[in-house]
């Protein structure tokens, strides 16, 4: 009897909750309207860009970052589909069977979550609250199923693919990509967008540095994904063999400005602040801004970090690169550090480290302005002393060794301090100095004229340097560096527009004579690291004393860059890093700066330096730091 009761309650209940649900979703079908889904998404933020126009990041709203469905790789596409609804170009705007799971779990204290469509994540993820309610949830679907009859698929699944959170911050496919492979959404591979499309159901669970045991998970979803997508036929059997699970980025601290990206944009407003933008102005002014980075030179960059980042390496290891066009100034790539949000200090802007060798070139420009030819030849014995002032002043070879009488072409190549002192001091240290500034290492940098200023004694930003060596690849033509080449108001007025600043500084017999030298650095000399590089360049090595600080600065006709490794502490050795005895710059430096310049000029024409000219002749003499210059016998 008590049996019969309980199910004439059971079918009471359930048909008067069925009649309540249906008066409850009929009314909630007739007032609640789609919100305006671009108001969410696209807040009046300021948006920072390539050169290409593609977007770098923006600040003022939240970590996201809007791609085109047609500008996401159909492999990234059907990865998602793959992890989270493969029938959703043809199933309807709601799972029936999710909703009762739905239903039972709130009914249980359960989750809300799982087995919900795209349309329905959609709805959710930029429509609703989180709170877990059956009202919620009925809200969720009517937004669902009016958007399926307002939008086709693909605009679901764009706004979908732009909106959906990813762990790290990171809001759409585009952030996410940069969070955990440092590169943006169409560069991703096959491996790595099934990873992305893994972490997708839950970043908690699946991002492998997040937590014990992730990445056991990951490992399974990600077979998981692999083996839908080969199932739907988006893959070939062949493609899926091949497809391993990638290593991911190092996690790093969330917000608009995390990772290597937010070096890029803080140095970009600390431009725009010269140019009267206020900081209020940037975050609610729906501004574009415009810069001078080549998208594809700096992803290079970071890639060749990344790639060439020393294993076990010591957490005051800072790495700076930047690289500048020739001719007009524009930056076209700027690696500040691993993370803006760890360590605000741009490692290529603001940093400063003692440049070594990288100075020598100075001298060479002095001595070839003199009318000293490349063939002069000079004492390359070590050690040497000179007089500084009245005070010896002894130096030495790296590694102590000795060359004997040498050209100065041969000095160039192996970076022999023993001829290069002596030639500074022939030429006049302040007149060593006077080209380096020309050059354009800016007076906010401290340089002495003493004997020792050519052996790099000063300590210049990374990207003062890689300007000096843009100006020997233009032929002597300085540039102002800029990053911001346009901004655009919310109107689309045009609120300023950059003009490069250059002047000639250096006649083109003489940068062809300094290009000729460099070029020897690396067909046989420190920089030989680059000669991997497969096209023509020139550039020099800079170790300063004790392995402190390690440069390779060099160029080819259409981009100069520098990289410069240092550690926080000033005297502190970088000697035992990665393993090597002793760390140069024709070691990390110039297999990092190789590896940019690799990706950087990607597609770009093999350009040839023009002929040396040969100032003051080819017959060697031999000369003295007191400027004696007699015929060689």
């Amino acid at each position: 009897m008590m049996r019969k009761v309980l199910v004439r309650v059971a079918v009471f209940v359930t048909g008067f909750g069925f009649v309540a649900g249906s008066v409850l979703f009929a009314l909630a079908y007739f007032t609640v309207d789609v919100p305006d889904a671009n108001a969410y998404v696209n807040s009046q933020s300021t948006i920072f860009q390539y050169s290409n126009g593609e977007e770098i990041g923006r600040v003022g709203t939240q970590n996201r970052q809007i791609v085109p469905l047609a500008k996401i790789p159909l492999k990234v596409r059907q990865a998602v589909l793959a992890a989270e609804d493969k029938s959703f170009y043809s199933n309807k705007a709601f799972s029936v069977t999710g909703i009762l799971r739905a239903a039972f779990n709130n009914l249980t204290g359960g989750s809300l979550q799982g087995g919900s469509t795209i349309t329905q994540q959609y709805a959710k993820t930029a429509f609703l609250t989180p709170s877990r309610t059956i009202q919620r949830k009925i809200r969720e679907l009517v937004i669902a199923i009016k958007l399926e009859n307002e939008l086709s698929k693909d605009q679901i699944f764009e706004s979908y693919l732009n909106t959906i959170y990813f762990g790290r911050g990171s809001y759409g496919v585009m952030t996410a990509s940069q969070q955990y492979f440092n590169r943006n959404v169409d560069q991703l591979t096959i491996s790595q967008a099934a990873v992305i499309a893994s972490i997708l159901r839950s970043p908690g669970l699946y991002d492998p540095v997040f937590a014990e045991g992730n990445a056991e998970r990951l490992a399974n979803r990600f077979e998981y994904v692999k083996n839908n997508m080969l199932e739907e036929g988006w893959i070939t059997k062949d493609e899926a063999a091949k497809m391993k699970l990638p290593e991911v980025a190092p996690r790093a601290t969330s917000g608009q400005l995390s990772g290597p990206k937010g070096h890029v944009i803080e140095a970009v407003q600390k431009e725009l602040a010269k140019f009267g933008f206020t900081p209020d102005q940037l975050l609610v002014g729906g501004l574009v801004i415009k810069t001078t980075l080549d998208q594809q030179a700096q992803q290079s960059a970071v890639d060749a970090v990344n790639r060439f980042y020393p294993s076990n390496a010591p957490e005051d290891l800072r790495i700076g690169l930047a690289a500048i066009r020739p001719g007009t100034g524009e930056v076209l790539a700027l690696y500040g550090g691993r993370d803006y949000l760890e360590r605000q200090l741009n490692d290529a802007t603001q940093s400063i480290t003692q440049a070594g060798s990288t100075f020598k070139p100075f001298a060479i420009i002095a001595a070839l302005e003199k009318g000293i030819p490349l063939t002069s030849m000079w004492n390359g014995d070590s050690p040497q002393t000179f007089d500084d002032l009245g005070k010896p002043y002894e130096v030495f070879n790296y590694g102590n060794n000795g060359w004997g009488q040498v050209d100065l072409m041969t000095a160039t190549k192996h970076s022999i301090n023993t001829i290069f002192v002596p030639l500074g001091i022939n030429v006049g240290p302040d007149k060593v100095v006077d080209v380096a500034r020309r050059a354009g290492i800016p007076e906010s940098v401290a340089m002495m004229p003493t004997p020792s200023f050519v052996l790099g004694t000063s300590s210049p930003h990374v990207i003062d340097v890689a300007n000096a060596y843009a100006t020997f690849a233009a032929q002597g033509i300085r540039s102002k560096p800029y990053l911001v080449s346009q901004v655009i108001g919310a109107n689309k007025g045009v609120l300023y527009e950059a003009t490069p600043s250059t002047e000639e500084v250096f006649s083109k017999d003489v940068m062809a004579d300094l290009t000729y030298a460099l070029k020897g650095t690396i067909t046989g000399g420190t920089g030989a690291a680059a000669l991997a590089l497969g096209r023509p360049a020139a550039g020099k090595t800079g170790t300063s004393q004790s392995n402190a600080s390690a440069w390779f600065s060099a160029y080819t006709p259409q981009i100069a860059a520098s990289v410069s490794f240092f550690r926080d502490n000033a005297t502190q050795s970088l000697n035992g890093i990665g393993g090597m005895t002793s760390v140069t710059g024709g070691s990390f430096p110039a297999r990092i700066w190789t590896q940019f310049m690799r990706g950087a000029l990607r597609g770009q024409p093999v350009m040839s330096f023009p002929a040396p000219s040969n100032i003051g002749g080819l017959d060697p003499v031999v000369m003295t730091s007191g400027g004696v210059q007699k015929p060689k016998p």
